[in-house]
This record gives C-alpha cells, sequence and structure tokens, in this order.
C-alpha cells in the first residue's frame, strides 16, 4: 500500500501541480494582455446617441456662464477632461486647432473639467492656450449625466442639440475631423431626420 501511495506521489501529483501551474499560467496571460482603453474600441453605443443632449449651465474657469440651450444653432464638442488626465493632454492642441478652424463655421468646442480643481484646470488652459469655454463641474453632475466612464471622452452635438457621436478615450486627428463634419452637416432633429 505504501508503495502505491508513493507511486501515486511521484506521478499523480507533479501532473496535478502541472495542470494547476498551466492554469493559474493562462488566467495571468490573460490579465496582462486584456486591452487597454487606448486599443478597446473606443466607439461604445451610448444611449445618448439621437437624443438631445441633457441640458446644462456651469460656470466657466473666466467666470462666466455657458447653457447648453443657448448654444442651439451651433455645433458643439463637448470634452469632458483633467488637468492629470494625459491622453487629455495629447488632445488638448486638436481642440485647440478645431475651435480656430471652426469657429466661424457655426462649431464651438466646450471643455467640462472633470473632478479636478479651477487652479490646475487653468493652468492647463494656459499652458494650452485654450481660448474656447472650459466649465467648471462641481460634484461632476454634468459628467454623470452623460454618463462619463472615463477621461477623455467626448461629444458631437448638432445644432438642433442632438447628440450625433461619442468618443471615448483620445480623439485622433482623422477620426475628429471626420466627426467634425459629420456634426456640421447633420440635420438630425430628435425622432428622426
Amino acid at each position: 500500500m505504501e508503495k502505491v501511495v508513493q507511486t501515486l506521489r511521484r506521478t499523480v501529483l507533479p501532473i496535478i501541480l502541472l495542470v494547476v501551474l498551466v492554469v493559474l499560467g493562462t488566467r495571468v496571460f490573460q490579465v496582462v494582455s486584456m486591452p487597454t482603453n487606448s486599443s478597446m474600441n473606443m466607439n461604445a453605443p451610448s444611449p445618448l446617441i439621437g437624443r438631445i443632449a441633457p441640458n446644462f449651465r456651469l460656470e466657466t474657469l473666466n467666470g462666466g456662464y455657458v447653457d447648453l440651450q443657448g448654444l442651439r444653432g451651433k455645433a458643439v464638442v463637448l470634452n469632458f477632461w483633467a488637468s492629470w488626465c494625459i491622453p487629455c493632454r495629447d488632445e488638448a492642441p486638436l481642440l485647440r486647432a478645431a475651435q480656430e478652424k471652426y469657429g466661424k463655421k457655426n462649431l464651438i468646442v466646450v471643455g467640462s473639467i472633470y473632478n479636478d480643481t479651477p487652479q490646475k484646470a487653468q493652468a492647463f488652459v494656459t499652458e494650452f492656450a485654450l481660448a474656447y469655454p472650459n466649465l467648471i463641474d462641481p460634484n461632476g453632475k454634468n459628467a454623470v449625466s452623460y454618463g462619463v466612464t472615463g477621461l477623455p471622452e467626448t461629444y458631437f452635438i448638432n445644432q438642433f442639440g442632438v447628440i450625433v457621436s461619442k468618443k471615448i478615450g483620445p480623439l485622433e486627428a482623422t477620426d475628429f475631423e471626420k466627426r467634425i463634419n459629420q456634426v456640421l452637416q447633420s440635420t438630425q432633429k430628435v425622432g428622426g431626420s
């Protein structure tokens, strides 16, 4: 009987140990190789697309106020950002350039500051020379109403106040240009055309 136990220890135990190691190794590989936010499909559907954008009236860093309904008649690029967000730093020049290029073509870029201090946000705005309004979002209520899940996140709202598209993650020049043209050309109203 003792020989059988020793034989089992020598053959079965190493096999069980090997199987456990393979299973654990596979799981570790799966976790390590999971896609990051930047490599995942960042165009996840949103229940807000095709609907009127949630309204807000928020104070800007400059002390004024922006009311989304007051922007009707213009396309709006609404970008949620923070000074501590590295991808937000990468896309800031694109947003500045879009405001400069399309500001006279019935489009306005609006930044909504998320989970940041006004002082750090102002330093960011100054560093990147952002001339468009940047809104202070106390307690993140504006971000919650849009269902923001991470930063950066950008909504493209047409002249009628309808959300045409949403981009999760950093903006890329070609896709950004395509979305701007799409929102400028959009005549969609709630309920269809």
